[in-house]
């Protein structure tokens, strides 16, 4: 998925925001009436990326605007949150830090961005806190998840095996291993050689 195919999706968690602001001028207007569109239950993603790209060139335009501004930060702010949560933590890094340059004290986009730095590489000790029998949810709770491309699935005749790679803090590579959804290994430096290691910034 790409980065602009992101933004629609993400851009639909704030369409609730500022609905009554109607704006000094027609350009804002035309803002809003995108907005509509996008709101719609049966919103196309071309509709809602026409919304994101009228929002972010109007607050181009009109860096003063202090209603488009807080409507934008609050759209790149949950954008981040989503693409950190598939474990793209560069790319929300960008867009959090994206906010704090025109907002430096906001809080959400520095406990986001916070966390983002914190899983892009996982510690020793957070890695040997895991227990046998952790379900995958509980393990990204601990370590988030994995940046693309370093899942591997290898499915056998009576179960599956899915094994999870990070990069830890002191530059091996950590492997976690689970059986059927369950935890059952984890090492702290792996000697899996995948192929996408070499693209962390995805």
């Amino acid at each position: 998925m790409t980065r602009r195919s992101l933004v629609a999706f993400g851009v639909v968690l704030c369409l609730g925001c500022g609905a009554s602001d109607t704006g000094d001028h027609a350009e804002w207007l035309r803002v809003l009436s995108s907005k509509k569109a996008a709101a719609a239950p049966n919103a196309t993603p071309q509709e809602k990326q026409l919304y994101a790209d009228s929002l972010a060139a109007f607050v181009q335009k009109h860096p003063t605007h202090s209603r488009a501004k807080t409507v934008y930060e609050r759209i790149q702010i949950d954008f981040a949150r989503d693409l950190a949560a598939i474990g793209r933590y560069q790319d929300a890094i960008h867009f959090y830090r994206t906010v704090l340059g025109r907002d430096p004290q906001n809080a959400e986009a520095l406990r986001g961005l916070n966390e983002a730095l914190e899983h892009l590489a996982v510690s020793r000790e957070k890695i040997a806190s895991l227990e046998k029998g952790m379900s995958q949810k509980d393990v990204a709770r601990i370590l988030g998840k994995p940046v693309p491309g370093w899942i591997v699935h290898s499915d056998r005749r009576d179960s599956a095996i899915e094994s999870w790679y990070y990069r830890t803090s002191d530059g091996h590579v950590a492997g976690v291993y689970f059986h059927d959804g369950e935890l059952f290994a984890a090492e702290a430096d792996s000697q899996a050689r995948l192929t996408p290691l070499a693209g962390t910034a995805h």
